[in-house]
């Protein structure tokens, strides 16, 4: 039997970074909670953001292309992002395959996203 994933996002400030928390599965269908959250933190007046993706278990193109947009305007606005892990197998690939792994800041763990 097919088990669905509750998606879940969250954004908190905790000193000067917003951390947008990922959880479950993410897609075409869900990925507007975490679009929201990324337009949020550029609101907080936080320097960076971390987008802590330890929780994910599937993320799909539409997930990349909300992270490659968010990247772009944190650059623009001189704001930094990290993606941190650790990432499920297949969050992984889909970084490894599209070869935008680089493109992105990646921190092993959200701790290490934080105190860097």
């Amino acid at each position: 039997m097919f088990e669905e994933s509750e998606s879940a996002v969250a954004g908190a400030v905790e000193d000067d970074v917003f951390i947008v928390t990922v959880r479950g599965d993410i897609d075409f269908d869900s990925a507007r909670g975490l679009r929201e959250a990324l337009d949020g933190a550029g609101r907080t007046g936080t320097g960076r953001t971390v987008v802590d993706l330890s929780g994910l278990d599937f993320a799909d193109s539409t997930v990349l292309h909300v992270l490659l947009g968010a990247q772009r305007e944190h650059r623009t606005a001189g704001r930094g992002l990290v993606v941190a892990g650790p990432f499920s197998e297949t969050v992984g690939r889909l970084f490894e395959v599209t070869g935008t792994a680089d493109f992105f800041a990646m921190a092993p763990t959200l701790d290490a996203a934080v105190t860097d």
